[in-house]
């Protein structure tokens, strides 16, 4: 059964997705961008609140693919106690590099979720690599929000090769992007894993606004 995905920047936030009975909690700070993340310290305190009654995941920032940066942000994360964490593979960079300086947190027993961009071309090649490095798994989200979701700019067929491709590598596979209620029906035909949403969550949808109980009981609906 595909799962729902909150993503919140507070205790507050994290408490009310709590009470909504979401399955996954995500940490991440809109504001600092598309994978915007948390100081370690309010992360660790939310995990601490949360105490192991959901999975939680967390970002560790817009990073450019320098494979010692990036293992730094991974190590300081995962000391938080969260259960993943997420890396966004931005273009340039050393990717395969990357990947292969953190299958050595995977092989101590970090999840690593590795973050790709629909608007950015991401490279189906990277999902045997991914598998081969002991990544938990892959998500497929949008960086420039601007640009329209992830349904706006993938067909359905795209998003389910993408889907099948990762599931077949054993993969947990998550659909995200300026997701809306209106989109869960399709793409819960395609079985992620999960979906993840934030702005749809939000006041006026707008993903740096406040989260809504309202919004969140409306789409946690969708998936019935």
């Amino acid at each position: 059964m595909t799962k729902m995905l909150a993503s919140v920047n507070s205790v507050d936030e994290a408490l009310l997705a709590l009470a909504a009975e979401v399955d996954i909690i995500d940490l991440k700070q809109p504001e600092r961008g598309a994978l915007g993340a948390l100081d370690t310290a309010l992360v660790e305190e939310i995990v601490g609140v949360i105490d192991r009654r959901r999975p939680v995941s967390a970002t560790i920032g817009d990073l450019p693919m320098q494979p010692q940066l990036i293992a730094d942000g991974v190590a300081d994360m995962a000391a938080t106690g969260v259960d993943y964490v997420k890396i966004g593979f931005f273009p340039g960079g050393d990717t395969f590099a990357t990947i292969e300086k953190l299958s050595a947190f995977a092989k101590q027993g970090a999840a690593l979720i590795a973050v790709l961009f629909a608007d950015q071309q991401p490279e189906h090649a990277l999902l045997p690599a991914l598998k081969t490095g002991r990544f938990a798994g892959v998500m497929l989200d949008t960086a420039d929000k601007s640009k329209g979701s992830l349904t706006q700019l993938m067909t359905k067929t795209e998003i389910e090769h993408f889907v099948t491709q990762a599931k077949s590598l054993g993969l947990l596979c998550g659909l995200a992007g300026s997701l809306r209620q209106r989109d869960v029906a399709e793409l819960l035909l395609v079985q992620p894993d999960y979906l993840g949403f934030r702005g749809a969550l939000c006041v006026g949808h707008e993903r740096t606004a406040r989260l809504s109980r309202e919004a969140i009981a409306r789409l946690r609906q969708a998936f019935y």
